[in-house]
């Protein structure tokens, strides 16, 4: 069992810190960082887009994927969400244990 890392990108710091609370309190992730808001550029149906978004950098277990990316899309606004996963490789050993007992249903022994 495994952590990774989850991003998203939200388009307003309310929607941001909404989603993070439901993701904790649902334990499909450990710890989510609202991130400050950066400029984003990218081609959506063929027109040039410039948008201000708030990135998440959401902590989880491996095996809680497949949820977690439900409930993002489920409560995200936008049509098609960014989420990408990434493995954590390396991390102190204490800290990755305490992500995957925060997204176990009883929590922490």
């Amino acid at each position: 069992m495994d952590s990774i890392l989850v991003l998203t990108n939200l388009p307003d710091r309310a929607s941001a810190e909404k989603l993070a609370t439901l993701l904790i309190e649902q334990r499909l992730a450990a710890c989510v960082n609202v991130l400050a808001p950066c400029g984003s550029v990218y081609r959506w149906q063929g027109e040039i887009q410039r948008d201000e978004e708030h990135p998440l950098l959401i902590k989880t277990a491996q095996d809680r994927y497949a949820e977690l990316e439900a409930a993002i899309r489920a409560n995200h606004p936008y049509e098609l969400p960014e989420i990408i996963a990434v493995p954590i490789v390396h991390g102190l050993p204490a800290y990755l244990s305490w992500v995957l007992s925060e997204t176990r249903a009883g929590g922490p022994a």
